[in-house]
């Protein structure tokens, strides 16, 4: 009895034959073109009809190929895959808590808590927007600070809470050696939020001195927040903080240091946001773009040391608690975009200051990705992933075009300001269309949520660039239904039985409720006169009609006119089409801010 033959190499799938692209394609058009999508002449891919765009005018394919690709080794030049050979793989990456509680006797309590349970580094809000700078060493007095490095935000105020840190130190008796962190100077980073001069011959004349006594000290942060917050785009991001980085680095060589020096001055914030390949990609963009910056100044190719901050910009007030999943996202995304530094910030940041648990959830987020998850348990985990290292290599390049045009107009030209407020603008477009939705806030609003309370932060710098959240129209519209002695309302006027109308029912209420108005419904009717007996019975005097396309072309007349007769002042329609007796018609991609407003209006709602 023969034995069967096995083969020497085992290949998945081998009795399929190998699929194509072109044969890929093909299905797509079949289906494109069974939905009425496929145009008769079509120029370019078919492919391209699937697209998506980001606010950087890059396309996003629905399928990438090997010869996407593109080679790198972790910790070699110009470092897209990690500064560091090992990657994260040994330690992780650094737990760095933000503090800005005033009062130092709350932020020194909270920042023990911190270190005692998972947090390394702690990133320190010092001056008026935080803790007085004259009480930074009884806020520290417990932390061993060449264990857990700190590094400062102090604003205008660096110098005095830079020379503050350092008496710390040297009261510790920490060798100069070993003393590390970031004295958090950022005058052009400040300039750009305040629209102020600040003082950039102190940054340098600080950043000569670490360089010479302290030698794994720095001193200047190249923070991208600022633009970030003002609505800007990845691609913007990026390429202004290369330009400031570049400006830094122009002064710090023209005061004595060379390339490497000056570069190992710097440390780099970025906001890390829920869509995770993006900021994957960022993270892996901005490391290659720094190394070309080091090596054309003249000098070796520097890694770029990052600080990823998950985005103030997506965080909400209404249903905090999504900002919990939000922050969970975008740390994952600098995880595994190689940063060395994450800061998730507390979901209840766009409130106030954070609660313990708030806290305690920060912290443990990056605790669960890196000892349950093992997210850092792999070298630079998306290389080799074609969709993200095409994704890079196109932002890398779109930043770079940015930065160049930044370099030729100045940095703060009115084409940086004019550039972010059109990103802003096309955002604030798709926001208000719910094209980006925001859950809990424009989508799946609770009206019957407890409103959570925090103490207010201190003011930030502000009078430059402007500071934006993703949630703010919405949540401005809830603020103002709230405030009012009953809530506005906006009846559901129902039409046949409950399978017939439930879809489009939904998405009205699921509207209307986005701007804090209550949706009252009919149920299942039969009659124009049972809606119109709802309607009275709710105490609403607007209406809107939620049905199948049939129920519309056969009752919308007789039903608006009953409504009408019932005190309705306006009658709106879930859908689309041309009916008499209807007033507005709300669907997928309306401008539900308009909405909203012209309905609050109409109810007599003012600001």
């Amino acid at each position: 009895m023969s034995q069967a033959l096995e083969p020497e190499e085992l290949v998945l799938a081998a009795e399929f034959p190998t699929p194509t692209g072109q044969q890929w394609r093909e299905l797509v058009a079949g289906v494109l073109r069974k939905a009425g999508r496929l145009p008769d002449q079509l120029d370019g891919d078919v492919t391209d009809l699937i697209a998506t765009k980001t606010y950087d005018d890059i396309l996003v394919h629905p399928l990438y190929t090997e010869s996407d690709d593109s080679s790198g080794m972790p910790g070699l030049a110009p470092f897209v895959r990690g500064g560091r050979p090992e990657g994260g793989v040994l330690a992780g990456w650094d737990v760095r808590q933000r503090h800005a509680h005033p009062d130092p006797a709350v932020a020194r309590k909270a920042i023990l808590a911190d270190l005692e349970h998972g947090v390394t580094s702690l990133w320190l809000v010092v001056g008026a927007a935080g803790l007085p700078v004259a009480a930074l060493a009884d806020v520290l007095e417990d932390v061993y600070v060449d264990l857990a490095p700190v590094t400062l935000d102090a604003g205008p105020a660096f110098r005095e809470a830079a020379e503050a840190l350092l008496e710390i130190h040297s009261d510790k008796a920490v060798p100069a050696s070993a003393v590390s962190g970031n004295l958090g100077a950022d005058p052009l980073g400040l300039r750009a939020t305040t629209g102020a001069e600040q003082d950039l011959a102190g940054a340098v004349d600080l950043a000569v001195r670490v360089a010479a006594e302290f030698p794994k000290l720095r001193s200047i942060v190249v923070d991208a927040l600022p633009y970030h917050r003002a609505g800007g785009s990845d691609a913007q991001e990026l390429g202004l903080s290369i330009a400031t980085a570049v400006a830094y680095l122009r002064a710090l060589t023209d005061a004595g240091l060379s390339v490497e020096q000056a570069a190992g001055q710097l440390d780099f914030r970025y906001a890390a946001s829920a869509d995770q390949f993006l900021t994957i990609a960022k993270l892996r963009a901005a490391r290659r773009l720094w190394s070309r910056v080091t090596e054309v100044a003249g000098g070796q190719a520097v890694p770029q040391r990052q600080h990823a901050v998950t985005s103030p910009v997506m965080m909400t007030r209404r249903d905090p608690w999504v900002n919990m999943l939000r922050a969970t996202l975008a740390c994952f995304g600098a995880g595994v975009g190689g940063a060395d530094a994450v800061t998730v910030l507390p979901f209840d940041h766009a409130i106030g200051l954070p609660d313990d648990f708030a806290r305690r959830i920060a912290r443990n987020t990056q605790s669960v990705l890196l000892e349950e998850s093992k997210v850092a348990g792999v070298v630079d985990p998306a290389g080799g992933s074609w969709y993200v290292e095409q994704l890079t290599d196109d932002l890398a390049r779109a930043s770079w075009a940015f930065f160049q045009s930044i370099e030729r107009e100045g940095l703060d030209s009115d084409f940086v300001a004019d550039s972010l407020a059109e990103t802003w603008r096309r955002r604030s477009v798709n926001l208000a269309r719910r094209k980006d939705p925001l859950t809990g806030v424009s989508e799946f609003p609770n009206l019957t949520e407890k409103p959570v309370v925090r103490a207010p932060t201190p003011a930030a710098p502000s009078g430059g660039l402007p500071q934006v959240r993703l949630a703010e129209a919405f949540e401005e519209l809830r603020d103002l239904a709230d405030a009012q002695p009953a809530r506005p309302k906006v009846f559901l006027a129902t039409l046949g039985p409950v399978a017939a109308h439930t879809a489009r029912a939904m998405f009205a209420a699921n509207l209307f409720q986005a701007g804090g108005i209550e949706t009252p419904t009919a149920g299942a009717t039969e009659t124009a006169a049972e809606v119109a007996e709802a309607f009275t019975a709710s105490g609403a005097r607007i209406a809107c009609l939620c049905g199948t396309d049939k129920a519309y072309a056969e009752r919308v007349p007789e039903v608006s006119k009953a409504l009408a007769d019932a005190g309705a002042i306006k009658v709106l329609l879930a859908g689309k089409g041309d009916h008499s007796g209807v007033d507005g018609y709300v669907h997928m991609g309306v401008d539900a801010l308009a909405v909203l407003r012209d309905t609050l209006t109409a109810l007599g709602v003012r600001a």
